[in-house]
């Protein structure tokens, strides 16, 4: 096993939370991507490009970076130096649950968080903490539990909800909202440009054009995006690649190894484990 190869963990006690590390990134290199879950990482060594949205940067060792569910990132090496990292997937839902309680909300309903970066060494240091926790295999499930919960405690403290009023308008966008949701619901069948903008009530040109500038990529690669989402969810349930691949609306196996690299940086095999 070499350093460039990506490290997954998955622990039962903690069925809301994945884990994702490599030591030497050099040859990892993601296309612009989305995840259905929040995800939370840490440079460890070296230094990336990151791109949330809009925003392109370097970041380097002791950073913290944050993605909203859907939100279109990726992070690449920079000139081929090395560079690490360790990442954490989170349920929504679940986090949503963490936010409720720690800012006494009646309302169990996921709030984003308006910074895509942190530089608190505080936030870090927990950060590495817990992912070394989570690795322990000789800690007890509740350990584990109460050390996830008191991690993602400090971070919302950390963090805070936005409350983004700049946001646009969510009646505004309602129909590209009806046509994100048609495609994820729909996902594995073979979907045209037309069927989506039917769905939505859009007209072609104007669905390609709004789309992307709303959520960050085209129809097409929303679309790939979540056979992607899908196919990792059958993955992680032990599914056979070539069962989830068709299963994803992929073409083959090989079409989903082809795609699954360069959307997660990593192959099918490798994250089923």
């Amino acid at each position: 096993m070499t350093d460039s190869v990506p490290q997954f963990c998955r622990d039962p006690a903690l069925p809301a939370i994945e884990a994702r590390s490599i030591i030497d990134g050099r040859k990892v290199c993601y296309a612009l991507h989305a995840h259905a879950h929040f995800s939370i990482g840490v440079i460890t060594a070296g230094a990336c490009t990151y791109i949330n949205g809009a925003q392109r940067q370097a970041i380097s060792q002791g950073t913290t970076v944050l993605m909203n569910p859907q939100a279109v990132h990726a992070c690449n090496p920079i000139d081929e130096q090395p560079w690490s990292y360790r990442m954490l997937y989170v349920d929504y839902q679940w986090l949503a649950r963490v936010q409720a309680s720690v800012r006494r909300l009646s309302i169990e309903q996921f709030q984003a968080y308006q910074p895509i970066l942190s530089l608190s060494p505080t936030l870090f240091e927990a950060f590495n903490q817990f992912y070394d926790k989570l690795l322990d295999t000789s800690l007890a499930p509740k350990q584990k539990q109460a050390s996830a919960l008191a991690f993602f405690t400090l971070m919302d403290r950390t963090l805070a909800p936005s409350i983004d009023a700049a946001s646009e308008p969510e009646q505004a966008h309602a129909k590209l909202e009806l046509a994100a949701a048609f495609i994820r619901e729909n996902c594995a069948q073979p979907l045209s440009l037309q069927q989506i903008s039917d769905a939505a009530g859009l007209s072609r040109s104007y669905m390609i054009r709004a789309f992307r500038q709303h959520f960050g990529m085209t129809p097409h690669t929303y679309l790939t995006n979540q056979r992607v989402q899908l196919a990792q969810r059958l993955l992680k349930r032990g599914e056979l690649i070539v069962d989830a691949a068709l299963a994803a609306g992929f073409a083959d196996q090989a079409h989903l190894q082809r795609t699954f690299k360069q959307f997660m940086a990593a192959t099918p095999g490798q994250y089923r484990g």
